[in-house]
């Protein structure tokens, strides 16, 4: 991957991420499910091979697995990229059909099974304390609607997870606020396509505004919607998660995004 391409990339991971919930899954059908993989500015399989060099840096290296869950699994870069690094068995749980069926397409026979369900609901899908890893990755946590939720993804995981397993986490750190013009973030573009972000901060959540400019027969046609993350600070999550039993092994930065690595 060219150093150009590799920066859109991160880029776009500190945005968007992989993930849904039911509150913003109107906004994901509505607008961005159909730009999803198109806005990273790579090819699928080169996103999939970055994501899994990413896995190994987090501690997943390869070798025989048993099962891991995907939560918020998008079009499937980590859920494929697990599956490469040696796991028998992926949950890949999302509230896109869309992008579900996307990953559908890409996977071949990888033992990856698709599971259309909001990620707060994720045990219903899972034995309890049968889980290698847990990941939840791209900014899939910014995407719920409170702590509490974000809490109660922990404490499942917690249940899910057996003796020594991981929770792998990584999104972004909002707590820190841009302000002026830097609000307004170049996404990806093309001839046919230009894909503009323009943040709003509140006092815990940030309003994202997703404008999409598709060349048509007529000409420009503007397309848009709206929808909140959450300003999640890393300390609060790592404490969180020790509270719940859990011993933290990673709290840093992962290039701009934020990396909470857990162990049951």
């Amino acid at each position: 991957m060219n150093a150009v391409a590799g920066q859109c990339s991160a880029a776009i991971d500190v945005l968007y991420g992989d993930t849904m919930t039911n509150p913003i899954s109107r906004h994901y059908e509505a607008l961005l499910a159909e730009h999803y993989t198109w806005m990273f500015g790579i090819p699928f399989q080169e996103k999939v091979d970055e994501q899994r060099r990413l896995l190994e840096m987090l501690g997943i290296g390869p070798g025989q697995h048993g099962t891991a869950l995907d939560l918020g699994c998008g079009p499937g870069f980590q859920s494929i990229a697990l599956a490469n690094l040696g796991f028998e068995k992926i949950v890949a749980i999302d509230s896109s059909r869309a992008l579900l069926d996307e990953l559908n397409s890409q996977k071949g026979n990888l033992p990856i099974e698709t599971t259309l369900a909001d990620l707060r609901d994720f045990d219903r899908f899972a034995v309890a304390g049968s889980a290698e890893a847990i990941v939840c990755m791209g900014d899939t946590l910014t995407h719920l609607d409170n702590m509490q939720d974000v809490a109660g993804v922990f404490k499942k995981a917690r249940d899910m997870l057996q003796p020594s397993g991981l929770l792998l986490l990584t999104f972004r750190d909002l707590s820190i606020e841009l302000t002026g013009l830097d609000r307004f973030l170049p996404v990806h573009a093309d001839n046919d396509r230009i894909m503009t972000c323009m943040l709003e901060y509140r006092s815990d959540v940030v309003l994202v505004n997703d404008l999409v400019h598709v060349r048509e027969s007529g000409g420009w046609t503007l397309r848009k919607s709206s929808y909140q993350k959450l300003r999640l600070s890393p300390n609060t999550l790592s404490d969180e998660l020790t509270r719940l039993g859990f011993t933290v092994r990673t709290n840093e930065p992962v290039g701009r995004m934020h990396a909470l690595i857990a162990e049951k």
